[in-house]
């Protein structure tokens, strides 16, 4: 049986997608690592991490670092922790679960 060319093309898009979401993971992790291996107060490269890492927190590991810098960021700086929850929230949340 011949294998369909439009689900052909939709499993390998799938493919590249998870490859990106695991390399994104790849390349944070040491970043995320660092920063709070070093207590970083640097508000700059926190949140430069932060919105870099919105983009993938469909991904669970992605999603993990995320709210590890959040959590690491809300002692320095509670009022912009905020905003990248909000971010988070508004980015992927469904209507339900902002309600």
């Amino acid at each position: 049986m011949p294998v369909d060319p439009v689900v052909n093309g939709i499993a390998q898009l799938a493919a590249e997608i998870d490859a990106t979401h695991q390399q994104a993971v790849r390349e944070y992790t040491p970043l995320v690592e660092a920063i709070l291996r070093t207590r970083s107060q640097d508000k700059r490269q926190i949140e430069q991490t932060l919105d870099g890492l919105l983009s993938f927190c469909c991904f669970a590991p992605a999603l993990d670092l995320y709210r590890r810098l959040c959590r690491h960021y809300w002692d320095i700086d509670p009022v912009a922790t905020a905003f990248y929850v909000d971010a988070y929230r508004t980015t992927w949340d469904t209507d339900e679960e902002r309600q």
